[in-house]
């Protein structure tokens, strides 16, 4: 308990070391460039209320109809395509903002959508990404199989670099098919694909919102659709993987400490090291409670041992150099 409460404070401290750094980092790159912005439009909406007499007034009314009509060069945004798209970002978690309900009736129905269909999505994201991760792996031990390994095996460290692959892979495609679709810059189009599988969806930049693509481009729109729900499928096979990996490690550790530190452990006697490691040998890995039910049966099989320093063990002076049969202690 102890090393998990420390292990857990370690955690805390990393997460904000972590965000302190990035706050420091975001602000060295952007801040500048920020008030320099601000700057070019202070500039600009001078030059256009002197050039057509706007009162501060007028100006903030333009900025609201600007605002307001951003969203329509998309065409009819609560169409079914559209209104597809939206119930993809709820559910997903991206949430890029291009679109919000505008009723009272539709911000309940988004809310109890909402609160049904995440977990549902979790829930479906997961059992895909095991299916896909077992693909993975069995199409990594066919290849080893292939090279002529007598004894193929696929490794976490195996998984892992096979993931990061088809994640860099999958990145690439779709940024690929915006740039070309979108008018994009590949790195921009790459930014977009990042921050939307990763469910970030900041809604700085948006598919399908130019040039009424919801209504004029059904190939495309499907296209946008599928590429969303099987990258994140991809993306979420490869994060579950990661963090079971974290897992596996930081659970292994505690364990193996405990192991060593327990009676059982250390009054075993050497001739006994053996066979207590091929039990608590299992393939494709342990968990705590197949851990622990193996070494409640190593105590059980040996409830009778002699400690290591005592005559009886040592063979003292029964026997000449016999062993001594193990005696066991009768069962109540």
């Amino acid at each position: 308990m102890r090393r998990q409460s420390v292990r857990t404070a370690v955690l805390v401290l990393c997460i904000l070391s972590y965000l302190l750094v990035g706050a420091a980092v975001f602000d060295a790159l952007e801040s500048e460039a920020e008030r320099g912005r601000q700057r070019l439009l202070a500039q600009k909406r001078g030059e256009l209320r002197r050039k057509y007499g706007f009162s501060a007034e007028d100006y903030r009314e333009l900025e609201r109809l600007a605002l307001q009509a951003e969203p329509h060069r998309a065409g009819r945004q609560w169409k079914f395509a559209g209104s597809f798209y939206f119930a993809i970002t709820v559910i997903t978690t991206i949430g890029y903002g291009h679109a919000a309900p505008g009723t009272d009736s539709g911000k309940v129905f988004c809310m109890f959508y909402a609160l049904l269909g995440i977990p549902l999505t979790l829930v479906t994201f997961q059992s895909l990404g095991e299916r896909l991760n077992a693909l993975v792996r069995h199409l990594l031990l066919a290849a080893k199989r292939c090279l002529g390994l007598r004894r193929p095996r696929v490794s976490t460290e195996n998984m892992v670099v096979a993931g990061l692959l088809v994640c860099a892979a999958t990145l690439a495609l779709g940024a690929a098919a915006f740039a070309h679709f979108e008018g994009w810059t590949f790195f921009h189009a790459y930014y977009y694909c990042f921050i939307t599988l990763t469910t970030i969806g900041f809604g700085d930049f948006v598919a399908l919102q130019s040039d009424e693509a919801l209504q004029r481009k059904p190939p495309y729109v499907a296209f946008s659709f599928l590429y969303i729900l099987l990258g994140l499928t991809v993306i979420g096979a490869f994060l579950n993987l990661v963090v079971l990996r974290f897992l596996a490690a930081s659970t292994d550790a505690p364990e193996r400490a405990a192991r060593s530190a327990s009676p059982l452990h250390l009054g075993a006697p050497e001739s006994r090291g053996p066979s207590l490691s091929r039990r608590s040998e299992r393939p494709g890995g342990s968990s705590v409670s197949y851990r622990i039910h193996q070494m409640e049966m190593w105590a059980r099989d040996n409830l009778g041992f002699s400690p290591p320093a005592s005559p009886g063990a040592l063979g003292g002076s029964c026997g000449a150099g016999r062993p001594l049969a193990p005696t066991r202690r009768k069962s109540i």
